[in-house]
This record gives C-alpha cells, structure tokens and sequence, in this order.
C-alpha cells in the first residue's frame, strides 16, 4: 500500500480567514482534496470550480473539493476510492476545513480510531487562523477559539493590517502563552507559501525523519514547579488564560510503560476537558528506543517508537497545555504511576 496521505486540519474562528486563506491554497497547492461540512458555508472562487458533481467538485489544478456527508470516515473513503478508480484526479493531500465555531477534537478523533482511515491518510498537522482585529475578544468569550489555538501546530495570524499595531502585539504574545509550541505566522489576505503549513507533525516526509525537537519545541514551556507557582503567561487582567497552563515535565528515571498508561488514562478519561493537549518523548523501562505519544483532550495518538534518540539527553520529557488543571497535579501523577522520583527534574524556558 502506498504511504498514507498528508492531511492537514484547518481550524478558527467564525469570520478569522478561513476561506480567504483555503483560496489561496487552491491556487498555490494542486492536487489537494478539499473536505468541508458545506460548500456554501466556504466561498471557494468561482473561477476555481470546473465541474460539479453531486458532492463533489472538481478545481483547477488538479484539486477536488468534497461534502463531508454525517461522520468523515464515509467521504474520506469516498474519496479515496474515487481516486483509486480514476474518477477524481490522483490528489496528494487533503485538507479539511472546520466550521468557525468546531471544537477540533472530534476530527482529529475519527482520523486517529478509524482503522481503514488511519492506513490511508495521516493527521500532518493542525492550523488555526485567528483574527488579529476581534481575536481577543474571541479567547475572552468562546472556549471553542482557546481549545482551538491550543491544539495548532501552527496559528496563522490573519488581517493584521486592520489592526493597531500594539493589538497585534499583545495578541501574539498572548497566543504564545496559551500554545508556546505553535509558531505564529503572519498572513494578509490569505497569502502563504504552501510550505509553511506542511510537515508540521513529528515526521518530515521531505526527509523521511523524525523531528521531535521541532516538534514539541519543550524549551518554550515552563517548568511544571514555575507553572504551578506563577501561572501561565497572561497578557491583561481581563484575560481569562490563568485558567490555562502549558508547561513542561521532566522525569530522570526509565518509566513503567503500565503505569504511565494508567496515568495518562486517567487524565484523557476523567480530566479530557481539561486536557488540551500534550506531547511527551519518553524513556521506558526495558526498551532501548524512546517512545513518542501524543494526545489532545480525549484522544490518544498511537505511540511511535523512534530508532534513536534525538539527543544526548534520555529523560523522559512532557508538555502540556492544560485548562483548570494544576500542573503539579500532573506532574505528581506521572511520578507516581510511572514509579519516577517523586519530583520531576527542573528545565529551562524561554
């Protein structure tokens, strides 16, 4: 079977650029499957559509645009075997595209638990648009815009040329504390190089490697114990991200593979609201590979054994991005279970 599909989610708020910016990757990235819940609900060009039919919608360049018809599963085997048949252009990636007001979990939980999907297509990474000019006032009042900056791997900053110059400031500043792992990326009027929202995820296709340091980016977290003691980054005393965390764990000593399972369960099955996201390379008792896992909220990524080590450094390490959850709470959860040192190993933030 050929290597699984690079899928890319796109995420943000009601009125952040959406569509402006899935226009123009229409034009600059041919051979891309476009999913969305309707196609009235984003504006694709006109001029783009060649053809229309039934749920599906041929583009230039090679590009197909598709109806996500009751759960995703069923149209990304639809058009899948479209494109096996020959009916639709052999597309190289998809892109799905969620409504302003989606919390992202539910995709990202039918990409990971649908077998038959999961060996034909990989999550490659999430981008969230988010207006520079109503932005804030979006985190202030929707849980859904926070949830959906926490889970980017890349937040693409839209109509900042409308915006004062020290709103747009604050604005970044404030999304870096809520996701410090996502690079932030100005767009204005939806112009991007392709490139700059592909390989976002652990792996490089380009080169065939995994990047974890990239990937998890641990530097940018606060240690679990500065966390604990003085919150995350809050840029107003109005914001409301004191309820948000992101912060780092370092744990010295080979893990028990059981017992952090039951850790990690037990925050994704009784904590899942207040677990955003978390990413962790980790250093298991018996193995002499690390191990890579990934969750958001309720959903566990399938582990990843890595050939080597990124570094010289085998510690297990973790980030977090959590919401009315104590970091220390965490931290302690991991020790114990795991059977690591009762306190987690300081590490530095940038």
């Amino acid at each position: 079977m050929d290597a699984p599909l690079p899928i890319t989610l796109l995420t943000g708020f009601l009125g952040s650029g959406k569509t402006t910016v899935l226009n123009h990757l229409v034009r600059t990235l041919p051979r891309t499957a476009i999913l969305m819940n309707e196609f009235g609900e984003v504006a694709l060009d006109h001029q783009l559509l060649e053809k229309m039919d039934g749920p599906m919608a041929l583009l230039s360049g090679g590009c197909v645009c598709c109806t996500i018809s009751g759960s995703l599963s069923p149209t990304l085997k639809n058009l899948w075997m479209a494109r096996q048949k020959g009916d639709i252009p052999p597309f190289e990636r998809a892109i799905i595209e969620t409504t302003g007001i989606a919390d992202p979990t539910p995709v990202l939980d039918n990409l990971l638990n649908d077998a038959w999907v999961r060996a034909r297509y990989r999550l490659d990474g999430v981008v969230t648009t988010v207006d520079a000019l109503f932005g804030m006032d979006q985190l202030d009042a929707h849980v859904e815009a926070v949830k959906q900056v926490a889970v980017a791997d890349k937040i693409l900053l839209t109509k900042s040329d409308l915006a004062p110059a020290e709103t747009v400031t604050a604005l970044r500043a404030r999304l870096a504390g809520l996701n410090p792992a996502a690079d932030i990326v100005t767009v204005t009027h939806g112009e991007l190089d392709p490139a700059q929202i592909q390989n976002l995820g652990l792996w490089n296709a380009a080169t065939q490697t995994s990047e974890v340091a990239r990937w998890m980016k641990t530097a940018r977290y606060r240690p679990a114990q500065a966390s604990a003691l003085g919150g995350a980054a809050v840029t107003s005393p109005d914001a409301h991200d004191s309820r948000i965390r992101a912060f780092s764990v370092v744990l010295d000593t080979p893990l028990d593979r059981y017992g952090l399972h039951a850790a990690l369960s037990m925050l994704t099955s009784f904590r899942a609201d207040n677990l955003l996201r978390f990413k962790a390379i980790v250093n298991l008792q018996g193995e002499s590979q690390p191990v890579v896992l990934h969750g958001v909220q309720h959903v566990l990524y399938p582990e990843v054994k890595l050939e080597a080590w990124p570094d010289d450094d085998q510690r297990s390490r973790f980030v977090f991005i959590v919401r009315d959850l104590e970091p220390a709470f965490v931290e302690k959860l991991l020790a114990d279970f795991s059977g690591a040192a009762s306190h987690a190993s300081p590490t530095s933030s940038s």
